[in-house]
C-alpha cells in the first residue's frame, strides 16, 4: 500500500512537471524567446561585415537638405542615369513602390519611364496589399496582366496552406508598368514585439506566388528561372541554393542574418548620399570631375532607396531590427540579398531538435539531482546552464538560433521540482527510519535525539528518577517445554501489551533483557510525579497479565507470571559508550537497587515490590505489606522493601 502511494505521488509528480513546463514553454517562446533571439543576434551572430559588393544609395537627411521633398522623378532618373550609363552595376534594386503619376511634372514622369525602360538589369519593388481591389473585375485583370508579365515559376512541392493574407497588388500606373522588367515585394513583415527577424521570401496574392525584391534580383544574378517550395525551405535548382524558410500567415519566411553595424552612418553596407550621385552625374555631364567616381559601383550590386529622419516629411523608412532600433529598410532588403549569394541565413532548429533539448536539459538535471550531494548538484547544475549558455552562443556564431532561455527555465523549473521531491522523499525516509528505529528505541528517546541532532554527543546528566523491572517467573522451564517459535509468540504479545501501559504513564523502555524489561520514568520525559506513575504503571501491567493469562489458558498455553521492582532515587542519565556507537540509559545505583528488589519476588512469593524511598511518594494511594530487614545483595545495610497490595482509585 505504502509502495502504491509512493508510485502515485511519483506520477501525479511528473504531470505536474510535465503540465507546467509546457505553460513555462509556451510563455517563453512566446514573450521571452525573441528577446533572447535579438541578444544574441547582435552580440554573437552579427560579427561580420556586410558584403564590400553590396551598397546601397539612399535619399537621406542630406539629400533633402539640398532639394526639399517631395522630388520630381527626374532626380530618380539621374540616379539610374548615373548607374546605368556611367557606373555599370550589375544589378540594380529600387526599393520604392510607385502607385501614380506627378500631374505637375509630367515631363519629369516621362524622363523617369524612359531611363528604366532602358535599364534591363533594374529589379523594381512591389507591394502586395490586405485590402481588396475596390472593382473586383478589374483587380482580377490587374492580378493575370501583373502574373503574365512579371510572374517566375514558383513551384509547390509541399503544400503550403494560403491564409488569404494579401488580397492585391499596388497598382503601377501604365507607363511604368510597360517600363519595368522584373519586380519583387518589398514588404517587410514585423514580430509581435515590433522587431524585424524574419523577410518574406515567397508572398501569395490571390493564389499567385512571387519572390521578395532580394531573391527575385538573386534569381537575376544567377539565371535562374524557378523556385521550388519545399517542407522548411525554398530550393533553387540552378544553383542548388536551399533557403530554410517557414510557413504562415505572412508568407514564406525565412530568418535574416544581420551584419555588423558601421556605427558612423547606422548601416551594415557601405552607403552613398543619392544627392551625391545627382550632382556627380551633373559633373559628368560637363566634363567635370564627379565627387564620386562612377568605377566605385561598376560590377556591384546597387540598391536605391529614401531613409530621411525629418519626420514631417514621412520619408523616414526604418525599423526596430535586433541589430538597430532603426534599422534602413532599404539596408534590410540589401542585407537579404547578401544572405542570399553568400547562403548566410540563421537556421532555425526545428520543433524535434527543441524538445530534444529539452529533454536532454531535464533528464541531465535530474539525475545531477538524484545522484550528487546538495552542494555538489548545485555546482553541477550552474556548471550545465554555463555549459548550454557557451552552446548557444557557439550556435549563433555558427548560424543556428536554438531557443536560450526556455531550457534554462526548464532547468530552473526541473531543479525546483527535482529537490521539492528529494526532500519530501527523504522527509518520508526518515520518518520510515524514525519509525522503524522506534521499534528498537523508545519513541521518546527517538525524539530526543532528532530535537538535539546536531548536539549529540557523549554524557548526561544525573537525575532523580524511577526504574522498574518487570521479569517473567518460570520463563527458563517454559521455554524447555517449548520451541524458540512458540516462546517469541508470547513473549511478542506479552511485550505488545505492555508497551503502551508503560507509554501512557509517561515510562520509557530502556531496553528489552530476554525476557525483562528495564522501563525509566522522569527522563527523558520530564514528570514530577513519576513515583506515583511508576507505581500505577506497574498495578496496570499487573492487571494486563492476568487478562492475558485468561487468554493463554483458553488457547492453550503455559500460563506465566511476572514480578515487578521499583526503586526511586538519583541516577546517571544519558549517552555511554563509544563516539561511533551509543546508547542512551541510565546507570547507577538506583538501577541495580530496582533489579535486585525484583528479585526478592521470588523470594517471598510475591508480584509488586517497591523501595522504601519510592513508597515514600506513594504511601497515600498504595496499601503494603512491609517487609522488614532485607538483606540486599552489595548493601552493607539491612533495609525494607514494601509488597504492595493495591491502589485507591485516587
Amino acid at each position: 500500500m505504502k509502495k502504491l502511494k509512493s508510485k502515485l505521488f511519483f506520477i501525479k509528480s511528473f504531470f505536474l512537471h510535465i503540465f507546467l513546463s509546457l505553460i513555462v514553454i509556451m510563455l517563453s517562446w512566446q514573450f521571452i524567446e525573441p528577446n533572447a533571439y535579438n541578444f544574441m543576434v547582435k552580440h554573437f551572430s552579427a560579427a561580420k561585415n556586410g558584403s564590400d559588393n553590396i551598397v546601397v544609395i539612399v535619399i537621406d537627411d542630406k539629400s533633402i537638405a539640398y532639394r526639399r521633398w517631395p522630388w520630381p522623378r527626374e532626380y530618380y532618373a539621374k540616379i539610374m542615369e548615373f548607374l546605368n550609363d556611367y557606373a555599370k552595376p550589375e544589378i540594380i534594386g529600387y526599393d520604392a513602390i510607385l502607385t501614380s503619376l506627378d500631374k505637375e511634372n509630367p515631363q519629369s514622369d516621362e524622363y523617369f519611364f524612359n531611363t528604366v525602360k532602358r535599364i534591363d538589369n533594374l529589379v523594381t519593388g512591389f507591394s502586395p496589399l490586405q485590402q481588396p481591389y475596390e472593382n473586383i473585375e478589374a483587380g482580377r485583370k490587374y492580378d493575370i496582366k501583373f502574373k503574365n508579365k512579371f510572374g517566375v515559376n514558383i513551384r509547390k512541392e509541399y503544400n503550403v496552406y494560403d491564409f488569404g493574407r494579401y488580397k492585391s497588388i499596388s497598382p503601377f500606373p501604365e507607363q511604368y508598368f510597360n517600363a519595368v522588367k522584373q519586380v519583387g515585394s518589398v514588404n517587410i513583415s514585423q514580430n509581435a514585439d515590433g522587431y524585424l527577424t524574419y523577410m518574406d521570401q515567397i508572398v501569395s496574392v490571390n493564389g499567385n506566388y512571387y519572390p521578395s525584391l532580394g531573391l527575385r534580383m538573386y534569381m537575376f544574378l544567377k539565371n535562374a528561372d524557378t523556385v521550388t517550395i519545399l517542407p522548411n525551405s525554398l530550393y533553387v535548382p540552378k544553383t542548388g541554393l536551399s533557403i530554410p524558410a517557414v510557413s504562415n500567415s505572412k508568407g514564406l519566411q525565412s530568418l535574416i542574418s544581420y551584419y555588423r553595424v558601421n556605427d558612423s552612418d547606422s548601416y551594415t553596407h557601405k552607403k552613398y548620399s543619392a544627392i551625391d550621385i545627382i550632382q556627380s552625374l551633373e559633373a559628368l555631364k560637363k566634363g567635370e570631375k564627379p565627387a564620386i567616381n562612377p568605377s566605385e559601383f561598376t560590377g556591384k550590386i546597387v540598391f536605391v532607396g529614401a531613409n530621411a529622419k525629418a519626420a514631417a516629411l514621412a520619408l523616414e523608412d526604418a525599423l526596430p531590427t535586433p541589430v538597430l532600433q532603426k534599422h534602413p529598410g532599404v539596408d534590410i532588403q540589401a542585407t537579404n540579398l547578401d544572405n542570399l549569394l553568400n547562403n548566410t541565413f540563421i537556421r532555425p532548429t526545428t520543433l524535434l531538435q527543441d524538445l530534444a533539448i529539452l529533454f536532454t536539459i531535464t533528464v541531465l538535471t535530474l539525475v545531477i539531482i538524484s545522484k550528487f550531494s546538495y552542494f555538489a548538484s548545485l555546482f553541477l547544475l550552474i556548471l550545465l546552464a554555463a555549459f548550454y549558455v557557451m552552446f548557444c552562443v557557439i550556435c549563433y556564431q555558427a548560424g543556428v538560433a536554438v531557443n536560450v532561455l526556455t531550457p534554462l527555465a526548464i532547468q530552473l523549473l526541473t531543479t525546483i521540482f527535482g529537490y521539492s521531491y528529494r526532500f519530501l522523499l527523504e522527509g518520508k525516509n526518515k520518518e520510515k527510519i524514525k519509525q522503524a528505529m522506534g521499534k528498537y528505541l523508545s519513541q521518546d528517546i527517538m525524539k530526543n535525539v532528532v530535537q538535539n541532532i546536531d548536539d549529540i554527543k557523549l554524557g548526561g546528566k544525573r537525575a532523580n528518577v524511577t526504574v522498574l523491572f518487570a521479569d517473567i517467573r518460570g520463563f527458563t522451564s517454559m521455554s524447555e517445554k517449548m520451541t524458540a517459535e512458540e516462546v517469541s509468540v508470547i513473549l511478542n504479545e506479552y511485550f505488545t501489551e505492555i508497551e503502551p501501559i508503560i507509554t501512557k504513564y509517561n515510562g520509557v523502555i530502556n531496553k528489552f533483557i530476554g525476557d525483562a524489561v528495564m522501563a525509566i520514568f522522569g527522563e527523558p520525559v520530564q514528570d514530577i510525579n513519576h513515583p506515583v506513575n511508576a507505581v500505577r504503571c506497574a498495578n496496570d501491567m499487573l492487571k494486563k497479565v492476568s487478562q492475558l493469562q485468561d487468554k493463554w489458558l483458553f488457547e492453550g498455553k503455559p500460563k506465566i507470571e511476572i514480578g515487578i521492582g521499583i526503586n526511586t532515587g538519583e541516577a546517571f542519565v544519558g549517552n555511554i559508550g563509544s563516539e561511533k556507537r551509543l546508547e542512551y540509559t541510565v546507570i547507577g545505583d538506583t538501577v541495580n537497587l530496582a533489579s535486585r528488589i525484583e528479585s526478592y519476588n521470588k523470594v517471598y512469593k510475591t508480584n509488586f515490590l517497591i523501595s522504601s524511598s519510592t513508597y515514600s511518594y506513594v504511601s497515600s494511594i498504595a496499601d503494603v505489606i512491609k517487609i522488614s530487614e532485607v538483606q540486599i545483595r552489595g548493601k552493607a545495610k539491612k533495609m525494607d522493601i514494601y509488597e504492595v497490595l493495591r491502589l485507591s482509585k485516587d
